[in-house]
């Protein structure tokens, strides 16, 4: 089946993930997109190594349905090689602060200048404009300065959440900009630059924090897994020391969840007579619900809560995640086989699904420089061209 940018070509000079992830979605959806490396690989290749060739599991992620090409771009033959691609695609993708895109002619003045409708997707740590423009900064930068960990953890120990959170919401919101600039594009035929950056996207992402603390002036006390708003809200632990996560909101579910743990009383109380309120008595109604899953194994707190119709969840290992049903049934993780790997890479499926023109996984994270002789040739190098361009140490 036909992808829907089909035809579409993307450079990915991108590393680790708001870039490459960005450009892992529109290759899924049909685009060519070349990932373009140092001779020696991208530093995101190598970290969290889960192959014998040394590859790591972002990296296979991020990087399936592409090809790779090694470049030294710093070369004036490599500089040329630069050119001759820009000329021959539609999107570059890029994640480096704007001194290294100049630097590597990868601003957009100079891809205009070469293709006057590329449309240039960059991602950074701040965005450009601001005194913090010329900084650095991985996913936990956007995090700890959004406000979010200031929220989150325990009384007297921020924590920062393990998933990347700001990195992946990057490479999403870049994506849309992208798809909204060729729509654009298509109407107009000017390309344009897609700005996206850490940490607006930590700050969209907790936003209401922000309101929050604007309007009422307060920031409520961080409270481990218990709800920033409503209660009962936690993880529970079960007479067979597994856990459980409750969420309750609103009148009609906290009257469910009273009659199922025996404590009708508590919907006539005053204390609990808005989601506000139980929030700030939420030590009273978790005691309760603690009490309640402490004699109750994890299958049957499942099970009684499903009942309920209250929103619950498991806490799953990873190797849960592995072996769900659910999971196996949506297809949700397509296992690709990628040389060195002790089993097949269970990757995420494209992570929205559209009926007439669904992302696929057609092939696996390339090895590095797989396919430079391939992608040469297409722009018009011979194979003594090449091999001469190797000899150089190009490519």
């Amino acid at each position: 089946m036909p992808g829907v940018l089909d035809g579409i070509r993307v450079l990915d000079y991108g590393r680790f993930i708001a870039a490459p992830w960005c450009s892992a979605i529109l290759a899924d959806m049909g685009a060519d997109v070349l990932r373009v490396e140092k001779r020696e690989g991208g530093e995101d290749r190598w970290v969290q190594a889960v192959t014998e060739t040394g590859e790591g599991g972002t990296f296979l992620q991020c990087n399936r349905n592409k090809r790779s090409l090694t470049l030294d771009s710093t070369t004036a033959e490599g500089a040329e090689i630069t050119r001759k691609l820009v000329a021959q695609s539609d999107i570059v993708v890029a994640n480096m602060p704007a001194a290294g895109m100049r630097a590597s002619g990868l601003d957009y003045e100079s891809l205009r200048a070469v293709k006057p409708d590329i449309i240039l997707a960059s991602a950074t740590a701040f965005g450009e404009g601001g005194p913090y423009s010329d900084r650095i900064g991985f996913d936990g930068a956007g995090q700890v300065m959004s406000g979010a960990v200031y929220r989150q953890g325990l009384p007297g120990q921020p924590i920062r959440t393990v998933v990347p959170y700001a990195d992946f919401g990057t490479a999403l919101t870049m994506t849309i900009g992208v798809m909204m600039a060729l729509y654009h594009r298509n109407r107009t035929g000017e390309g344009q630059h897609v700005e996206a950056a850490l940490l607006p996207t930590a700050m969209m992402l907790s936003n209401a924090f922000l309101i929050e603390r604007e309007l009422t002036g307060v920031d409520k006390p961080r409270m481990g897994n218990r709800g920033t708003s409503v209660a009962p809200c936690d993880l529970y632990r079960s007479k067979d020391d597994g856990w459980v996560l409750l969420q309750v909101a609103g009148q009609p579910m906290f009257k469910r969840w009273c009659r199922l743990v025996g404590r009708v009383e508590l919907f006539d109380d005053p204390r609990f007579a808005d989601d506000d309120l139980r929030w700030r008595n939420g030590d009273v109604l978790n005691d309760v619900m603690a009490r309640w899953c402490a004699d109750r194994t994890k299958a049957e707190i499942e099970e009684l809560l499903a009942g309920a119709k209250l929103p619950a969840a498991p806490l799953y290992s990873t190797q849960d995640v592995l072996d769900d049903p659910h999971v196996s049934a949506m297809g949700y993780l397509q296992r690709v086989p990628f040389p060195g790997a002790a089993r097949d890479v269970p990757l995420i499926d494209t992570p929205f699904r559209m009926s007439a023109t669904p992302g696929t996984i057609r092939r696996r994270a390339p090895l590095l420089g797989e396919h430079t002789d391939e992608v040469l040739s297409e722009i018009g190098y011979d194979g003594g061209e090449i091999a001469g361009l190797r000899s150089r140490s190009v490519v």
